[in-house]
């Protein structure tokens, strides 16, 4: 049984969001606040988060820039009553993985919900790791089963979803990836306008593995195409 978090501070919507998710079934913990929601997203693993745009305390926005802080990436649904394009790309350049404008449709939220979880459990198999699996990209070596990425031996702490993102371009070396095809492949999606994402992703995993962001070595971008592993070309490592 999956796990999800509603943060949203108009108590009769968070009810009715709890009451439909339950039936899939969730368990479902409810937050009125910014602050509250992102303490109790501190305290226990959520396999969704269901997240209100306006909040009384912290903002959604705030909440999601904290939580995409975190090593452990958790998907986030963003609820907001703004239609405002600038919103929609803020919400998603910080790292949300859907949006629903309010009013919405019950229907639609849980069909939404039941796509995510149906996509991490895809993600969750295509990303099993092989027992002492390791990575090299010139000074770039990945310890697949740990986690661990280091740059010259000098170790790079980054997000899961960063982690995940390298791997990809690691275990693929020489292909060239467009937004959405990383989107298909990293996050399990691939809606039009969500590759702000990608954009995010990319140049946050640039400012800690490279050595010269604006100079680019091992992420590289092929204009008007998409992104792909920089040489040289990546080589399994037996452990």
């Amino acid at each position: 049984m999956r796990n999800v978090l509603v943060i949203e501070d108009q108590q009769d919507i968070a009810h009715l969001v709890r009451l439909h998710l339950q039936d899939l079934p969730c368990n479902v913990e409810l937050a009125f606040d910014g602050h509250e929601g992102l303490a109790a997203a501190h305290k226990q693993h959520f396999d969704l988060v269901v997240l209100d745009l306006m909040l009384p305390g912290m903002d959604g926005l705030e909440v999601c820039r904290r939580l995409r802080e975190r090593p452990v990436y958790t998907p986030i649904m963003m609820l907001t009553a703004k239609a405002a394009e600038l919103d929609r790309v803020l919400g998603l350049e910080l790292g949300a993985d859907d949006y629903l404008t309010k009013p919405f449709s019950i229907r639609e939220l849980v069909a939404r919900v039941k796509a995510m979880f149906r996509r991490l459990e895809h993600l969750e198999s295509a990303t099993a790791t092989v027992p002492g699996e390791t990575l090299r990209c010139g000074e770039l070596f990945i310890d697949v089963e740990k986690r661990d990425v280091r740059v010259d031996d000098v170790p790079v702490a980054l997000t899961s979803k960063e982690f995940d993102l390298l791997l990809h371009f690691v275990r693929n070396p020489g292909r060239v990836y467009t937004r959405l095809q990383l989107l298909d492949a990293v996050w399990g999606y691939g809606y039009d306008g969500y590759e702000h994402n990608v954009n995010c992703h990319i140049n946050r995993l640039r400012a800690k593995v490279e050595k010269d962001q604006a100079r680019p070595q091992i992420i590289l971008t092929v204009r008007g195409v998409g992104y792909k592993l920089g040489e040289p070309q990546a080589a399994l490592a037996e452990s």
